[in-house]
């Protein structure tokens, strides 16, 4: 069959969306664009927000709408926590959780004749065991994605992402160790390690696996290509991560560690395991000990009981440390979280107002981050991506900056070297130098 694969939330979907069409390729099916007249349609549902769960809907309807002979499963996040609601929707053929996404490819070659919704979603809270899909050796990416653990055992009050992926589980060292050589010698130059609460890697595993284990074993694997951490918590980030740093030349300068709020009575409500203190003394080791990092964060505006003090104290603390980015997001109540019926909901205007603080914010300390690394050299990856304004290819270095590249049409999936030349509000203008020595290019076929 033809399929096509439409991916909503993070990019741990986004990675178990390439390892299905991987391991549906194997069983022969052929991958077409999300646009492109397909037989069968898989929309991986994302559930974070009520949005979310609008947008979720939105999307199985378009793919019902535009394919209509097409068979349609659901799966991810919002299939596992509203199967019913799915379900219900006209035209879908079969909805699955996260816990069966290993089973899929046998699932959808089992329809027949179509009838009512097969549904197949588990209590995912009963998962107890890593379930690997094959490494996406052949994602049209310029860089990898390779999901090493899955599932949640925090319960922070805002958040609905444990009841949708389960409890914590690690991949194996071993397994994490090959698949990551499959995307290595699939010619990837760059590998993003990803789950949805990385920090715990190991934890389930036998005394002594950590991600920062891994991690040093991974870069060591992974030469020529280097390796990209996913978010990590403040309080994950110990002295053997930060020492790896400096130990091995693949490891990507760039992490992100979500705070959510800088005042602590807000962070206590939130129930996060960090404090404000724990991550302002990891962004001032790390701008230490790392030169050039660039340390992005998430922030949540308008939590219940956030008042114009308490965001104050999150305002003046992000703005006096040595922070790239900030990823911005206005609170809002998600069902069957512990916050969504808390008192001192913030309202509607104060939050957006809020927002848009520190959305400005983060663009006058993304500038100046950028303005700092004006005139130094980096190896940056040549992406399949085009600015609208100018045509110039982006390239992508290891701090996390997007660079324009003229004349680097032969290089797209390569490393290379580069220096920045320019930074304007819009944009990062670089001069190419050199491919890389160890540059390759990745196939469609991951050969």
């Amino acid at each position: 069959m033809r399929v096509a694969i439409k991916t909503l939330g993070c990019r741990q979907n986004q990675c178990e969306s390439d390892a299905l069409q991987e391991s549906l390729r194997r069983d022969g099916h052929a991958a077409v664009g999300p646009d492109e007249a397909a037989d069968l349609f898989i929309i991986n549902t994302c559930a974070v927000t009520k949005e979310a769960d609008a947008d979720s809907r939105q999307m199985i309807r378009r793919a019902i709408r535009h394919n209509p002979s097409a068979r349609v499963v659901v799966t991810g996040c919002y299939a596992q926590v509203a199967a019913g609601e799915v379900a219900a929707i006209p035209g879908v053929d079969l909805v699955t959780g996260n816990g069966e996404k290993t089973q899929l490819p046998a699932l959808i070659s089992g329809l027949r004749e179509k009838r009512l919704p097969l549904i197949a979603v588990g209590d995912i809270q009963r998962a107890d065991r890593f379930s690997s899909l094959p490494p996406p050796v052949g994602a049209a990416r310029s860089r990898a994605l390779l999901k090493v653990q899955d599932g949640c055992s925090y319960r922070c009050t805002f958040c609905i992402v444990p009841e949708t992926r389960g409890p914590n589980r690690s991949q194996p060292n071993d397994a994490a160790l090959s698949d990551l050589r499959a995307l290595v010698d699939a010619g990837y130059p760059e590998v993003v390690l990803t789950g949805t609460h990385l920090g715990t890697y190991g934890r389930d595993l036998p005394v002594g696996s950590s991600i920062a284990g891994l991690v040093a074993r991974m870069l060591e694997t992974a030469l020529p290509a280097r390796l990209r951490l996913s978010s990590l918590d403040p309080h994950e980030v110990g002295e053997e991560l930060i020492d790896c740093f400096g130990r091995f030349g693949n490891l990507c300068r760039h992490l992100h560690l979500p705070l959510q709020s800088g005042d602590e009575t807000v962070l206590k409500r939130m129930r996060r395991a960090h404090t404000a203190d724990d991550f302002c003394r990891l962004v001032e080791r790390l701008a230490e000990a790392v030169p050039g990092i660039a340390v992005g964060t998430d922030i949540i505006v308008g939590f219940p009981g956030e008042g114009d003090v308490e965001f104050e104290q999150t305002y003046r603390l992000l703005d006096r440390l040595p922070i790239a980015y900030l990823h911005v997001f206005s609170y809002s109540q998600r069902k069957g979280t512990v916050a969504a019926s808390m008192s001192d909901q913030v309202p509607k205007d104060v939050r957006a107002a809020r927002s848009a603080a520190l959305r400005a914010l983060s663009d006058a300390k993304w500038q100046k981050f950028r303005q700092t690394q004006v005139g130094q050299s980096f190896t940056a990856i040549v992406l399949d991506r085009r600015d609208a304004r100018t045509g110039r290819l982006d390239a992508l270095t290891d701090n996390y900056i997007t660079v324009q590249l003229e004349n680097a049409e032969g290089d797209i999936g390569r490393l290379v070297d580069l220096s920045i030349e320019a930074v304007t509000e819009r944009e990062t203008v670089g001069q190419l130098h050199a491919r890389c020595v160890n540059s390759f290019v990745p196939t469609p076929e991951g050969k």
